[in-house]
C-alpha cells in the first residue's frame, strides 16, 4: 500500500492514450474470434510501450501477450476486447438507436476492460523500470470471452503455467471486489436430420427435424422444475432450414447453454439434456448429432488477493464522477425500471439509495448479495493461478448487462473515469504483490487449499478447437 500513490501517478501519466484506445475499440466492435482490428490496436499499444510481444496464443490469431521486466514473480493482467452481436448503438444518447443495423456492439464494456488492463500493465512495467526491481508483468489480450471460451484454450495450452498471480476487472454498476461466483457453462449444438416431404400431399413420408427441436425444447423446459434452482438452461435456434410451411423440414439445429455452479453438476445436467435430445430424435425418427462449441469452469476465489484488492479500493475510493456524468447516468436510469435498479442493489447486497445514478461508494469486503450469476472463462484461469477480479462502476446503477444502454455509455465520461480507477486498483495490487512475497505465498497457499481435493479438470473435450474466423481481406 505504501507504493499506491506512485503507481497511480504512473496510471494517470498514460490514461489519455488508453481512454483513446477504449474509444477506438468501441468504434470497431468485433465479436467472438473475429477481433482482428481490436487485437491490432492492442498490439500496436504494446509495441509503442516497449513490451516483448507474443502473438497467436494457443493458435488463436486474435490473442496476444506482452511481457516486460526480468526475473522475479510473474504478474498477469487479463484484458478482453470482444463485442456482442446485435448490440450496435449510437454513443452518448439515452434511447435505443443502432449505429449499424443488426451490427455488433460493446454491450458488456470490453472496450474498456482491455484498455484498462493494458493501462495497468503499462504502469506496472514503468514502475519496475523506475524502481529497478525484479519481476515481470504480462498483459494477456484475450478474445472471445462472450461464448468463445478463449481463455480455456489458453489455459489448456499451458500459457499460465509460470504465472504467480492473475488480476483482472469488469465494468460494472458498483465498486467492489468480485465475489468469485459464476456458473460453469457449456454450449452444445444439437443437429437433427430427418426427411423432407410435401407437408400436404405426402406428410407420412416426412420426418421433421424441426419437430425434433421443438420436442427437445419442451422436454428441457419441463425438466427445469426438477433441476437445482441455481442451474440454468437456455437455447437459441441456429437453423430451422427454410421458411416454407408446406415442406417437412429435413434439418434443424439448436444451440444450448447449460450452466451449473460446479463442473460435476454441469456435467450431470448435460447428460440429462442429452437424454431429452435422444428422446426427441426417437419420437420423430430423426438422427441426432451433437457438437460441443465451448465450455468454461466456475470461478475460484482467493481471499489474500481479494483482501489486497479491497485495500486498494478503500484507499482509492470510487471514481471521481462529475455533474455531467451524473446527469447522463440519470437519463439512462430513466429508461430503466425500478426492478432493474433494485436488482443491482440486491446483487451487491447493499440498501437502495435514492437519487444516486452512479455508484459513489465502495461495497465492503465480504458483503453477500442475491446470487445472480453469469459465466466467464476467467474461471478457468482461476483454477490454475490465484486470481482476483474487481468490479468498477462505469455505467448507471441498474443498467442491465448485454444491453443497448451499456453500449451507449461505453465512451462516456463515467466510463473513462471508471476504467482509469480500475487500472489503478489492478496496478496497485500488482505492486503490492511484487513488493511482498508473503502475499503471493498466501495466495498460492489459499489456491492450493481450494484445489487439492478437486484439481482442475478442463471442461473442454480434447478434440474441440477454437473456431477461428478468417481475417478480413480489407
Amino acid at each position: 500500500m505504501q507504493n499506491s500513490e506512485k503507481i497511480w501517478e504512473l496510471v494517470d501519466a498514460r490514461k489519455e492514450a488508453y481512454e483513446a484506445l477504449a474509444d477506438r475499440v468501441w468504434g470497431m466492435p468485433e465479436s467472438c474470434y473475429a477481433e482482428s482490428r481490436s487485437v491490432a490496436e492492442h498490439r500496436a499499444m504494446l509495441e509503442e510501450e516497449g513490451f516483448r510481444i507474443t502473438e497467436n496464443l494457443a493458435g488463436i490469431p486474435t490473442a496476444v501477450m506482452g511481457e516486460a521486466g526480468e526475473g522475479g514473480p510473474v504478474i498477469a493482467i487479463l484484458g478482453e476486447y470482444d463485442a456482442l452481436p446485435g448490440l450496435s448503438q449510437v454513443a452518448g444518447i439515452a434511447e435505443p438507436r443502432e449505429a449499424v443495423a443488426g451490427g455488433p456492439g460493446h454491450g458488456c464494456g470490453h472496450n474498456m476492460l482491455g484498455s484498462a488492463a493494458l493501462l495497468a500493465a503499462t504502469a506496472v512495467k514503468n514502475y519496475l523500470a523506475a524502481q529497478g526491481i525484479e519481476g515481470r508483468v504480462r498483459y494477456y489480450g484475450c478474445p472471445a470471452e462472450e461464448g468463445g471460451a478463449a481463455k480455456v484454450f489458453m489455459v489448456r495450452a499451458g500459457l499460465f503455467e509460470d504465472v504467480d498471480i492473475a488480476i483482472t476487472w469488469h465494468p460494472s454498476a458498483v465498486n467492489r471486489v468480485d465475489d468469485a461466483m459464476s456458473l460453469a457453462n457449456t454450449r452444445i449444438d444439437f443437429t437433427f436430420k430427418g426427411r423432407a416431404a410435401h407437408a400436404a400431399a405426402a406428410p407420412h413420408l416426412g420426418r421433421s427435424a424441426l419437430d425434433a427441436v421443438e420436442l427437445m425444447n419442451v422436454g428441457d423446459n419441463n425438466m427445469r422444475e426438477h433441476m437445482p434452482t441455481v442451474a440454468r438452461i437456455h437455447y437459441t435456434m441456429l437453423d430451422a432450414r427454410g421458411v416454407a410451411p408446406n415442406v417437412v423440414q429435413a434439418s434443424a439445429k439448436v444451440r444450448y447453454a447449460i450452466r451449473a455452479t460446479q463442473l460435476p453438476a454441469m456435467r450431470a445436467l448435460i447428460e440429462r439434456v442429452k437424454k431429452v435430445a435422444n428422446g426427441a430424435a426417437m419420437m420423430t425418427e430423426t438422427q441426432l448429432d451433437l457438437k460441443v462449441v465451448s465450455a468454461v469452469s466456475n470461478l475460484l476465489g482467493n481471499a489474500p488477493l481479494e483482501e489486497a484488492m479491497q485495500r486498494q479500493l478503500d484507499h482509492l475510493g470510487p471514481p471521481p464522477f462529475d455533474a455531467a456524468d451524473r446527469a447522463y447516468a440519470a437519463q439512462i436510469q430513466a429508461t430503466l425500471s425500478l426492478e432493474d435498479i433494485a436488482s443491482t442493489y440486491a446483487r451487491a447486497g447493499v440498501p437502495m439509495r435514492k437519487d444516486t445514478p452512479l455508484c459513489d461508494f465502495i461495497v465492503p469486503y465480504g458483503t453477500k448479495g442475491a446470487p445472480m450469476m453469469g459465466s466467464t472463462d476467467v474461471g478457468d484461469v482461476s483454477w490454475v493461478v490465484p486470481t482476483v477480479q474487481a468490479r468498477v462502476a462505469t455505467h448507471a446503477i441498474g443498467t442491465p448487462g448485454h444491453s443497448w444502454q451499456i453500449t451507449a455509455q461505453g465512451k462516456s465520461g463515467q466510463a473513462k473515469k471508471g476504467m482509469v480507477n480500475a487500472a489503478k486498483v489492478m496496478a496497485g495490487v500488482a505492486v503490492d504483490a511484487l513488493g511482498d512475497p508473503a502475499l503471493i505465498a498466501r495466495a498460492k497457499a489459499d489456491h492450493k487449499g481450494r484445489t487439492d481435493a478437486t484439481p482442475y479438470d478442463c471442461p473442454l473435450p480434447a478434440d474441440v478447437k477454437p473456431p477461428i474466423q478468417p481475417r478480413p481481406t480489407a
